[in-house]
C-alpha cells in the first residue's frame, strides 16, 4: 500500500514543490517537502524514508549531495534526480552514485507517478525479502541450526540442558562458525525467550563509547548528551545480553561489567540512583581463552564468573558431513528471498566445497551458496557460479574398485599405481610423494609384480 511509503521532495522551485506534493499526497504516499539541500539533510538525518526525490541543480547543498547522504545513511532508499540539465553524463554521474532513476524538467505529472510507483514497489519488495529472510531464520520463535554431526549434536543438546537454567555462558570458535547463532538458539530455549535479546561487538568500540553503550547515560552527562539514552543492559531486561567478542574489551571495562554481573545491577553514566540489571549474560570470543588470560587481556574474575558452561563451536572442516545439508539449506533460503527457481546444486560443486578449507566456516559456505543462486543461469549452481579460487581446486581422489573388501596388500598395490599414474610414471616423485626411497619403491614395484608398468 502507498500509504506505507514515505517519500521526501526537495526542491527550490515553490510552484513545482506544491504540485509534486499534491500529485504524490493523491496517490496516497506519505509526503516531507523541502525547498532547501540544507534542510534535506536534516530530514535525512533524524528520519527514514523510503524514496527521495530531489532537484540537481539547488544553491548552496545541491542534489547530488542530497544523494550522496541519503545513500550513506541509508543505503536501501531509492533516489530519483530531477535535471533541467540533462545530460549522459549527468545521467553516468547520478547513476555512479546509487540514484534509482533521473527525471527531465518540466516533466509530466504520469512520468512522476510511473517512476514513484516502480521504485516504491521495488522497496516494498526489499521489505517483504527482509520479512521472509527473517521468517526463514526462525521457525515457531526457535533458531534452527542445521547438523547433522554428533559433536555438534552434542553442543547443541547441551546448549538445550542450560537454556532455562539462567547461568552465563562462554561460547568459543572461529569467525563464522556461529556462535551469536548458538547464543540466539539458547535465548530461544530459555524461560527469557519472550523478552529482548541484545547483541553487542565489544571489539567495535573504544572503551568510552562501550560504557555509553552498555550503561547508557542520563540527559547532561557530558557534553552532547542532550536526551536520555538507555544503555543494552537496559534494553535487554528480562532477556539476553550477548557481547561478541569479549576479550577485545579493555581490562578497565572489564571491572565494571564484572560489578554488574555481580551486584545485578548498574548505572546510568551521570547518574546517582542504580537499576537493576535483570539480565542473561552470554559472552563469545574467537580467541583462545587460555592465551588471554596467561597475557592479562581477559581477567580470571570476570572469566569465571561468565565461564559457568562453556560451549565450543567447531571449524567447519570437523564438520564436513554438515556441508551439503547447509548449501541445500542456503539455496532454499536465497532461492526464496531472490525469487529464483533455482532448486539444484551439481555434484561438482558439492565435492569443490567439500575439498575446500573454508577460513570463514559456515559464513562464508553461506556467502558461496547467495552467490551461487544469484549468478545461476538456471535452475542449478554450477561450478562456473563459484568464486575463482574455489573453482580452482583440483579434486583427486583414491577409492577401491569392485565390492569385495580389499586387503592391506591390495590397497598398498593399487595406490602405488594410482600415484605413479598421477605423476606420469615419474618413479622419484612417486617415492617422494610416498614418503619412501626410490630403492624401497622398486622392490614394491618387484614384489607386486608391476615394475615394468
Amino acid at each position: 500500500m502507498n500509504n506505507n511509503v514515505r517519500i521526501l521532495v526537495v526542491d527550490d522551485e515553490k510552484i513545482a514543490l506544491k504540485n509534486l506534493e499534491h500529485v504524490l499526497k493523491k496517490e496516497g504516499y506519505q509526503v516531507k517537502t523541502t525547498s532547501s539541500g540544507q534542510n534535506a539533510l536534516k530530514y535525512l538525518s533524524r528520519e527514514d524514508f523510503d524514496i527521495v526525490l530531489t532537484d540537481l541543480k539547488m544553491e548552496r547543498v545541491d542534489g547530488m549531495q542530497v544523494l550522496k547522504r541519503a545513500r550513506e545513511l541509508r543505503p536501501e532508499t531509492e533516489v530519483i534526480m530531477i535535471t533541467g540539465y540533462a545530460t549522459v553524463e549527468t545521467a553516468i554521474e547520478t547513476m555512479k552514485y546509487g540514484a534509482y532513476h533521473y527525471l527531465t524538467k518540466p516533466f509530466k505529472l504520469d512520468e512522476v507517478r510511473k517512476v514513484i510507483k516502480e521504485a516504491s514497489e521495488k522497496v516494498l519488495l526489499k521489505r517483504e525479502n527482509i520479512r521472509l529472510k527473517e521468517s526463514l531464520e526462525s521457525i515457531s520463535g526457535q533458531i534452527k541450526i542445521i547438523t547433522q554431526d554428533p559433536q555438534m549434536l552434542r553442543v547443541l543438546d547441551m546448549a538445550r540442558e542450560i537454556s532455562p537454567t539462567d547461568c552465563n555462558v562462554l561460547i568459543t570458535g572461529e569467525s563464522g562458525t556461529g556462535k551469536e547463532v548458538l547464543a540466539r538458539y539458547i535465548h530461544a530455549y530459555s524461560n527469557r525467550s519472550g523478552h529482548p535479546f541484545i547483541a553487542i561487538n565489544c571489539g567495535a568500540f573504544t572503551e568510552e563509547l562501550l560504557a555509553n553503550e552498555l550503561f547508557g547515560h542520563e540527559k547532561g552527562a557530558f557534553t552532547g548528551a542532550t536526551v536520555l539514552k538507555n544503555g543494552m543492559i537496559e534494553m535487554a531486561s528480562g532477556g539476553t545480553l550477548f557481547l561478541d567478542e569479549i576479550t577485545e574489551m579493555s581490562t578497565s571495562m572489564q571491572v565494571k561489567l564484572l560489578r554488574v554481573i555481580q551486584e545485578r545491577e548498574f548505572y546510568r553514566i551521570g547518574a546517582t540512583k542504580h537499576l537493576k540489571a535483570d539480565v542473561r549474560f552470554i559472552a563469545a570470543t574467537n580467541r583462545d581463552i587460555r592465551d588471554v588470560i596467561e597475557s592479562g587481556e581477559l581477567r580470571q574474575d570476570i572469566y569465571y564468573r561468565l565461564n559457568v558452561v562453556t560451549l565450543h563451536l567447531p571449524h567447519l572442516s570437523e564438520r564436513k558431513g554438515d556441508i551439503p545439508l547447509l548449501c541445500f539449506h542456503f539455496l532454499k533460503k536465497y532461492s526464496l528471498i531472490m525469487e529464483k527457481d533455482v532448486r539444484d546444486i551439481s555434484e561438482d560443486v558439492i565435492n569443490l566445497l567439500l575439498e575446500y578449507s573454508f577460513p570463514g566456516n559456515v559464513r562464508e559456505l553461506e556467502n558461496i551458496i547467495e552467490r551461487g543462486v544469484a549468478l545461476c543461469k538456471g535452475n542449478t549452481i554450477e561450478a562456473a557460479n563459484l568464486p575463482d579460487d574455489i573453482r580452482g581446486l583440483t579434486i583427486k581422489t583414491f577409492r577401491r574398485r569392485g565390492g569385495k573388501m580389499p586387503s592391506l596388500e591390495d590397497q598398498e598395490k593399487l595406490y602405488i599405481l594410482w600415484v605413479l599414474n598421477e605423476v606420469g610414471m615419474n618413479k622419484s616423485e612417486a617415492a617422494r610423494i610416498l614418503g619412501i626411497d626410490r630403492v624401497s619403491l622398486w622392490r614394491k614395484l618387484k614384489r607386486y609384480g608391476i615394475e615394468d608398468k
